[in-house]
Order: C-alpha cells, then structure tokens, then sequence
C-alpha cells in the first residue's frame, strides 16, 4: 500500500500538480466561501489541500482512508500544519459532525467511491447551512487536460483506456440518477470541457 501511495503521489507532483491552484480558484470562486472549514476528500498528497489554504482563509481537513498517503499529506503541509490537518477517515462515514463543512472539494476520488449515494448522504449531512460541495474530475482548463494527456501518455500506453474506463463508471447520467436516489436536496452536475463537478448546497435555495 506505501509504495501504491508513494507512486501515486509522485504522478500528482510531476504531472497534474498545475491543476490544483487552478481547481482551487474555481471553486472558491464558483462557492463564494473563504473562510471555515473545508473538506478535500479523498485528498491524496495534499495538494489541492494546500492551494486552497494558500488561497483563502479555510481550515482545511485533508480526508484520505490510506494511512499512507494520509503520512506523506503531512509532509506535504509541512509548515501548514496550523490550517491542514491530514486526517484518515472514509468518505462512506466520515468522522465529522453534521452541519460543519462549509466547503467540500473531491478531485479524481469519486471514481473509487464504492457507494456514491451513501457519499452524497454524508457530504449533505456534513455540510453547514449554505455550505458547498463540488465532486468530480476536471483538469482545470482544456490546456491544463491536454498537457497532462500527453505527459501521461508517455508514462502509460494504457493511460486513455484507463480514462475511459474510470469515466463510464461515473457518467454525468448516472451520476444524475445515483443523487437522485440519495434524496440530497439540491444537487447537480456542472458539465465543462475539462471535465465535470457534482455540486451539492445545503439550506441556502437551490438552483
């Protein structure tokens, strides 16, 4: 599992580590919210973890169910450790009060998700009135995606095959029927040509 870990976490920092700030930006834009506290799940090395703390004023929760990776998180908020705090937990059951979260962010983790309807419940749960969750799997911007294709490529001869199996695990339309069954309030999916977020809000009128 370490070296499953540490693997993963040199891709991040070697290839995708441009889309994080990016990502960041975005929803803090899109959420509006700056302050409080904000849940990266699945958060593997910390990065998109860090760039929203660099970005804003939030504490962030950086929530990972591999102790491995929830230990190089650490290293990677080295110096931070006042506003990111790696945490091991299971997005299934996360151990977090109800009506705490004031932001929630997934990039990449909801692919791996064995029971998204039960995520949706918790991240809904989670949340504080007029809090924000965006899930999902974009790459920032068009440019952002095609750089990192062509990086990945090299390293995989596998790598499209993997992308498309990973996405027709999640479409958007089965995505809009897995919220659907969770009875989350007020949900939907933000399509883009860099990829797409599942956005929940909490008690603040819906779209």
């Amino acid at each position: 599992m370490k070296k499953s870990a540490e693997g993963f976490a040199r891709i991040a920092r070697e290839v995708f580590a441009p889309i994080y700030p990016v990502i960041a930006e975005q929803v803090l834009a899109w959420s509006g919210i700056r302050d409080g506290l904000c849940l990266d799940l699945g958060s593997g090395p910390g990065l998109l973890s860090v760039a929203l703390a660099e970005k804003s004023d939030l504490t962030v929760i950086a929530l990972d169910a591999d102790p491995a990776m929830a230990r190089i998180a650490q290293e990677t908020a080295a110096g931070r450790t006042d506003r990111i705090a790696p945490v091991i937990g299971d997005v299934h059951s996360m151990p977090v009060r109800d009506d705490t979260a004031s932001l929630i962010v997934s990039r990449g983790s909801l692919f791996f998700w064995e029971d998204r309807v039960r995520a949706f419940r918790e991240i809904e749960r989670v949340l504080r009135p007029g809090g924000v969750a965006f899930v999902g799997g974009s790459f920032g911007t068009t440019a952002l995606r095609d750089t990192i294709f062509a990086q990945m490529r090299r390293r995989n001869p596998n790598w499209d095959r993997d992308v498309a199996r990973r996405s027709g695990q999640a479409t958007p339309y089965q995505l809009r029927r897995e919220l659907a069954a969770s009875a989350v309030a007020c949900s939907r999916i933000r399509e883009e040509e860099a990829g797409f977020w599942v956005e929940i809000r909490k008690g603040s009128g819906c779209f």
